[in-house]
């Protein structure tokens, strides 16, 4: 199994124990890292690697959100960013406690991806015509991102799993 953190995080695998799939052919990713993971995935078939399943916890998905609120979020970030990685953390662990989590540092240019990312079906689509599984897992309580939104764009290409009572980390206390 391989892992992508989220964003500023590092070795928060932990938190995901009760969904991940320990396979060798699954690539797993939180957050931003559910991007890098699905690039990763399309890399290693084109390589002619094998990977059967893909598993995206509370992927970064702000195509529903408009330039103004993303233009915040990089000014906020540019502003103070140890303030900005603050108010970020507690927002992803809302409404539950804090949890222990590493940080590493972080650049402008990952949140811009962050924030710009396109989801495309197509790629989904290519991913399940080569018979990977494709997992999505969303909290009903993240304040992070639109999980009703996250749903309705992943639901024809995957499985989604909406834990009603879960925020960003997926935790329920």
């Amino acid at each position: 199994m391989k892992f992508f953190s989220g964003f500023s995080l590092r070795d928060e695998s932990y938190l995901f124990n009760d969904y991940i799939d320990e396979s060798l052919y699954t690539v797993c990713g939180f957050s931003y890292g559910a991007i890098k993971a699905l690039d990763h995935v399309i890399k290693e078939l084109k390589s002619g690697k094998r990977v059967d399943r893909l598993q995206l916890f509370s992927p970064a998905f702000f195509q529903n959100t408009d330039k103004k609120f993303k233009k915040l979020q990089l000014m906020a970030y540019t502003k103070n960013k140890q303030q900005y990685l603050s108010q970020f953390l507690k927002g992803c662990f809302y409404p539950y406690k804090l949890k222990i989590v590493q940080n590493i540092q972080t650049k402008k240019e990952e949140l811009e991806e962050l924030l710009y990312y396109e989801w495309k079906y197509s790629e989904l689509e290519a991913l399940q015509n080569k018979d990977v599984i494709i997992e999505v897992y969303l909290g009903g309580k993240d304040s992070i991102v639109d999980a009703l939104a996250s749903k309705r764009f992943f639901i024809n290409h995957s499985t989604v799993t909406l834990v009603n009572d879960a925020n960003h980390f997926l935790q329920t206390k």
